[in-house]
């Protein structure tokens, strides 16, 4: 792997990690280390799945669509081991 390309997956990866964050309800305390690995991994796997299914030219909106879901499930899964939601008095 290239340094730009190293680079490149650091921010899809941050970016795939972060939709998936939004897309869940309440505060999850997670870091943005842990969230940016969570994204690079769901983007990877999403890009393996959707490969199987679909080969389009351009935006690959449902590869898109279900990297975001495995990044969502990931912070979801990545929150609740570490202690789920912290809730402020």
């Amino acid at each position: 792997m290239t340094v730009t390309g190293f680079i490149t997956a650091i921010i899809i990866g941050a970016i795939i990690g972060a939709l998936g964050r939004l897309v869940l309800p309440g505060r999850q305390n997670i870091g943005l280390l842990l969230t940016i690995g969570v994204g690079i991994l769901a983007a990877l796997i999403g890009t393996v799945i959707a490969g199987r299914f679909s080969n389009t030219a351009g935006v690959d909106w449902i590869e898109l669509l279900i990297q975001v879901v495995l990044a969502a499930i990931g912070v979801a899964l990545v929150a609740g081991l570490k202690g789920g939601h912290r809730t402020s008095v």
